[in-house]
């Protein structure tokens, strides 16, 4: 298994200050950029890192999207921002699990997490981090090596825990 390193990140010794906020999809998602004037060469290509809607039913249904996509690959903290329509909010699942702790807003008491809330294993030094689909399973990276679903938390080794289905954002 691949270690999963941080992806893009925007801010730089911002994280510890970082701490999770229930937002709406309009306050998390800024205004789209002006579209770009037509050229006549090949169409302008979709990204892997386009943005989910802000929503936990929209944060499942990006995943479900993407199965089968190999682009996030050791991104997994990217791949569950992105549903969410982040990006840059943690450096890495496991500070992103770090913040839930420190907010209070960290499950570890065994229950199934609801749809969209965010899943947290301890298996690298950055940590591994999915999107709950409200069955006791999980969309992530790296499931047989790509987008993918998988029915049990347990499917990767040393399962922390959940925290709430929400945007994640700093103040």
């Amino acid at each position: 298994m691949r270690n999963h390193r941080p992806g893009r990140v925007a801010a730089t010794g911002l994280a510890a200050a970082l701490i999770l906020a229930p937002l709406t999809a309009q306050a998390a998602l800024a205004a789209p950029a002006p579209a770009a004037e037509p050229t006549a060469t090949a169409p302008a290509a979709v990204t892997p890192f386009d943005a989910g809607d802000g929503t936990a039913q929209g944060a499942v249904e990006w995943f479900e999207a993407r199965a089968g996509d190999t682009s996030y690959e050791g991104l997994c903290e990217m791949a569950a921002e992105n549903a969410w329509g982040v990006t840059g909010v943690w450096p890495s699942a496991i500070d992103h699990w770090n913040g839930a702790v420190a907010a209070g807003k960290a499950h570890t008491d065994g229950s199934t997490p609801p749809a969209g809330a965010f899943v947290y294993w301890n298996i690298s030094e950055y940590g591994h981090v999915g999107i709950a689909d409200g069955n006791g399973g999980f969309h992530s990276s790296s499931v047989n090596g790509a987008i993918g679903h998988a029915d049990s938390t347990s499917y990767f080794a040393n399962y922390l825990g959940w925290s709430d289905p929400q945007v994640p954002a700093g103040l």
